[in-house]
């Protein structure tokens, strides 16, 4: 213990103990826009806490508050019950107060070691490495987990690179610790051990713990207590025992909502409409392009693709799109050779929902109603060319499919790039489900939407299936691909690494071959 003491001394901190945030009442402005208005919440020294609410709902706002990074406008904060006075983020750190983002903020070309040293605001000008290396050994020795001190932070798979995060606020002596959606790039199992470690920190007294996040099981599992926000309000908050599913969504959006699972109709046929074979992509900034064998999707089939991110999904969509060539290999879509430009993909009846919509899939400046109609514009109601754009028709259409899958938007001729991102994803959904289709690429359908837009969108994508569309699902959401797949392929490191049946999946065998382990 006392090697511990010592090695605190040495970084110039106390050794830390978790300490309890109250956040009363607090309010934020941006002009005429209430982000927060009467929002309170309170994380009792060593527990784990969970902040939830749907996209939009303040709290990435309370937490730049709460970090220095805003200013409230009403509202006091207590740390430690004290009054605090938290102007800026120096501020923050001054009180303990630490963040871990879901964007991983490490240096990839830095050991993890040089990483943790350098973060301090206290580094000399010149560094004695081996007085380091032996304080950090130290530091190690009391951590809950291990982290390899002279691996590159790039060279680390995505769960070690989350610890590493982790230990790096731990050895800045953070005493409260804000997880933002910590468990978005890591495999099932990578998960749940991120997630014990977390919890054994809190309960040991070392670190107070707030997790932002959306999955609601790993809420069950591992939290004590939530307060949810909703619409920039405070819309409840409670013991985690005393709390199911259900009552959470409730506070989420406002209504009891159970989601029913789509129904599934009728069985993958003999027809092949997606057929890969031998594709390669060129490497992309020293990262390996694609190079997938085969690759098959039928009708009345959904296929998911599961896998850490970063490993080709991103790219296959970009291939099936027409925004990423291929540098060898063929592609096929019933049989006949497909080169993803717009005149195949309608010839076909291949359509993509793409990643980032407002940005991969419209004209942000260009209205709704014209973004509506980005497939059709050209064509007559029989498919045929036409030389005019028949305006009445597009903004009648567009009506049709505003109020058929629930868009929000002041008008049709508003620019479809001052819509929220869940409205902007209804929009081309509509749009890409519009007409005869045949084959359906849909990446992360489901990002930014709320509980209900969520089971519509999924809906949606089911019934596409029964009707006998070919569907390639991708999705960094694993219980999303369980749900909706007749069929599961997981990619690592730009290959097929394992093809099964959803039914029966096991996620932690999923998990395996995400990680290239299996």
């Amino acid at each position: 213990m006392s090697d511990i003491l010592e090695t605190s001394h040495a970084i110039g901190v106390d050794s830390p103990h978790a300490i309890g945030v109250e956040a009363i009442d607090i309010g934020k402005r941006f002009g005429a826009f209430h982000a927060l208005s009467g929002v309170s919440m309170k994380v009792r020294p060593g527990t784990v806490h969970g902040l939830l609410g749907e996209n939009g709902a303040g709290k990435s706002t309370l937490v730049k508050c709460l970090l220095g990074y805003y200013r409230a406008d009403e509202g006091s904060f207590l740390v430690d019950n004290h009054e605090a006075t938290i102007e800026r983020p120096a501020d923050a750190d001054a009180l303990g107060l630490g963040m871990v983002y879901q964007h991983f903020t490490l240096v990839p070309s830095m050991t993890v070691a040089e990483n943790l040293v350098m973060s301090r605001r206290d580094v000399p000008a010149a560094i004695d490495w081996r007085s380091e290396l032996n304080h950090l050994a130290d530091f190690m020795r009391s951590m809950p987990f291990k982290v390899p001190l002279h691996a590159e932070a790039g060279s680390l798979a995505a769960g070690e690179r989350q610890k590493t995060e982790i230990v790096k606020q731990l050895y800045l002596k953070r005493r409260f610790l804000v997880l933002d959606e910590p468990t978005s790039v890591l495999t099932p199992a990578e998960a749940d051990e991120m997630l014990g470690l977390v919890q054994e920190l809190a309960h040991s007294g070392q670190v107070s713990i707030v997790i932002i996040t959306h999955k609601l099981k790993e809420v069950a599992k591992f939290v004590d207590e939530v307060t949810v926000l909703r619409r920039g309000r405070f819309a409840g908050a409670g013991a985690v025992r005393d709390l199911g599913p259900a009552d959470l969504t409730a506070m989420m959006i406002g209504e009891p909502h159970t989601p029913a699972k789509p129904e599934r109709v009728g069985n993958a046929t003999s027809d092949i409409r997606l057929s890969l074979n031998g594709l390669r992509t060129a490497e992309d900034n020293g990262r390996a392009g694609l190079s997938i064998d085969t690759l098959t999707v039928r009708a009345h089939e959904i296929v998911g693709i599961a896998g850490v991110s970063g490993n080709g999904q991103k790219d296959l969509v970009e291939v099936l799109g027409g925004q990423r060539p291929i540098a060898a290999g063929t592609m096929e879509v019933d049989g006949a050779s497909y080169d993803a430009s717009r005149a195949a993909s309608q010839a076909h009846g291949v359509r993509v929902l793409p990643e980032e919509p407002l940005r991969n899939g419209c004209v942000p400046t260009m209205t709704v109603a014209d973004n509506l109609a980005l497939r059709s514009f050209d064509r007559d109601g029989t498919g045929k060319p036409i030389s005019w754009l028949d305006r009445s028709g597009m903004a009648a259409r567009a009506t049709q499919m505003i109020a058929a899958f629930g868009v929000r938007a002041p008008s049709a001729q508003v620019p479809i790039g001052v819509l929220s991102g869940g409205n902007v994803q209804r929009c081309v959904l509509a749009r890409e489900l519009d007409g005869d289709v045949r084959l359906l690429i849909v990446a992360n359908p489901c990002f930014g939407l709320d509980v209900k837009a969520v089971a519509e969108t999924r809906a949606r994508i089911v019934a596409a299936r029964n009707a006998g569309t070919a569907v390639l699902l991708i999705s960094e959401d694993l219980d999303e691909i369980l749900e909706l797949s007749d069929r599961i392929v997981v990619m690592h490191g730009g290959h097929v690494a394992a093809e099964l049946p959803a039914e029966g999946a096991d996620p932690q065998e999923i998990g395996r071959h995400m990680l290239g382990h299996a």
